[in-house]
């Protein structure tokens, strides 16, 4: 088997090291530590995050998206697939050397989808992206972590307490969803979701579409049916697993 090359290396808030490593000519590896985030021959789940969540929102006039984290732009690409031409796409990514990456070495991965005129790269933080929407948006997608545990930066817990979630929902237009990407299940967040007042509905998918191998958790939580609209009170909700 080859062996991986490490082509460039960047620190992150709080800490931590993300490194782009490549195997052969085209196979590709983001990690943190010990962890492999994203692998450039496992997209299917990411591309999923994005079909599910489009499907759901339906023939929305104009929709507006918001993708927390650009990743390899498996996500970016599955939307635009499925969104019309009017469509908007944000996208906050925090860590500026994967935008570098997305126009250096994975260029061919990403295929010219960054020159799309539905999308707008942003170098920010996705919790004030969400906190800025003004309930302009018909999804958020957030694939920033491995789950709903701040892995990549701890301050992205921000995103999954009753606070965060309380945030999304009032950046959602009425009929809009959040899909969140996890490596695996977290009983405990879907109640938080359903505490924060969405409806929830949990989708495994495999990381290589129409094959086997591992499988992840999608939430797809929408505002039909639910209970309140009220933005929870301000608080803090690290979690322990």
């Amino acid at each position: 088997m080859k062996p991986w090359t490490q082509l460039d290396a960047a620190s992150i808030p709080g800490g931590g090291v993300l490194k782009l490593m490549r195997r052969g000519e085209d196979e590709f590896s983001i990690t943190l530590g010990h962890n492999e985030l994203m692998n450039s021959r496992l997209k299917g789940s990411e591309e999923a995050l994005a079909t599910l969540a489009i499907e759901r929102i339906g023939k929305h006039p104009k929709p507006r998206l918001l993708i927390g984290g650009l990743g390899m732009g498996f996500t970016l690409r599955a939307a635009l697939a499925a969104l019309p031409a009017d469509a908007e796409i944000v996208v906050a990514e925090l860590i500026p050397a994967v935008i570098a990456w997305a126009r250096g070495p994975l260029a061919p991965i990403f295929a010219g989808c960054l020159d799309d005129p539905r999308v707008n790269v942003r170098e920010a933080d996705v919790v004030a992206a969400i906190r800025e929407g003004g309930g302009g948006y018909d999804a958020i997608l957030l694939d920033v972590d491995n789950g709903p545990d701040g892995l990549m930066v701890e301050a992205n817990d921000r995103l999954y307490d009753l606070a965060g979630l309380g945030y999304a929902k009032a950046s959602l237009r009425p009929g809009g969803v959040l899909a969140i990407w996890s490596a695996g299940p977290d009983r405990n967040f879907t109640q938080r979701l359903r505490q924060a007042g969405f409806a929830v509905e949990e989708k495994t998918v495999r990381a290589r579409a129409g094959s086997g191998g591992a499988k992840h958790m999608i939430w797809l939580a929408d505002t039909s049916g639910a209970a309140s609209t009220a933005r929870p009170a301000q608080q803090s909700s690290k979690r322990r697993r």
